[in-house]
């Protein structure tokens, strides 16, 4: 009650500094509070304006991760022009863009994908599995709302809660479009109507997961199998347990299935 609402970033200049401020704070909070470590020579999380060749182009996301062999690049995300048109992750972004770098850049896919790259093991630097990856970057939206990294602001925390209906209605979706239950359109409009979201959004998540069914499903379940590892680790290890520690294996070893990530914890 009485808390103005969020208001959308000035311009392209104000929001990409303003972001930037936000992802180093963003990783002074990990290691102030014992959550993650975030190594000396790791990057930075950055937007960008769109250039025209990709805005042509009319891509969803515009994300550059870099690559094993780019390490000492920032991450890029493209933004365009704030404005009022702007689509539901790009409004939340434009609003608070701590969400999407939590779950994007610090500590999501652009940190963990980094982290495995410079793994020991060459096997483990490769991606394999969107289980492990998406849940680490739903699980780590959820872990810095606990953490109290949005205590400041209840709005964000409102998008963060809203991220998670979205997740939740998009097991439904990827169900219902393998089975025949909803078409492209119908499935559109019941994103549009529940989570809400725009209809450009709408469609466009209704066509990701139409050409890749069961993939809307892995934040969920490599969410789940995180929290519940995490349960089991601290359970096992007692009084040494350390949440720090076990992130880190966790982030390390993000290119691993959950349930062999458990079994070499656990056994």
């Amino acid at each position: 009650k009485n808390v103005p609402p969020l208001q959308l970033a000035k311009d392209t200049d104000s929001w990409i500094k303003g972001a930037a401020a936000r992802e180093r704070e963003i990783r002074e909070f990990l290691e102030k509070r014992g959550i993650l470590t975030v190594p000396n020579w790791m990057q930075h999380y950055t937007l960008r304006p769109i250039p025209q060749y990709l805005a042509s182009l009319g891509f969803a996301e515009n994300d550059d991760f870099t690559s094993p062999s780019r390490l000492n690049d920032n991450c890029i995300r493209y933004v365009n022009q704030p404005s009022g048109n702007l689509g539901y992750f790009w409004r939340a972004t434009a609003q608070d863009p701590r969400p999407i770098i939590v779950h994007e850049g610090v500590p999501g896919h652009y940190f963990q994908l980094c982290l495995s790259w410079k793994h020991e093991d060459a096997i483990r630097r490769h991606y394999y599995d969107s289980g492990a990856n998406e849940g680490i970057g739903f699980y780590a939206e959820e872990m810095m709302l606990q953490a109290g990294l949005f205590d400041d602001s209840p709005h964000s925390r409102e998008i963060i809660y809203n991220f998670m209906r979205l997740r939740a209605l998009r097991v439904e979706v990827d169900v219902k479009l393998a089975l025949g239950q909803f078409s492209l359109e119908e499935a559109a409009k019941y994103l549009e109507q529940k989570v809400p979201m725009d209809a450009q959004t709408a469609r466009q998540e209704a066509i990701a997961f139409s050409t890749g069914p069961g993939q809307a499903l892995t934040y969920q379940i490599g969410k789940l199998q995180i929290t519940q590892l995490l349960a089991e680790v601290r359970l096992q290890q007692g009084d040494k347990f350390n949440l720090r520690a076990f992130h880190d294996f966790v982030w390390k070893n993000g290119n691993v299935p959950i349930a062999l990530q458990r079994w070499e914890l656990l056994g």
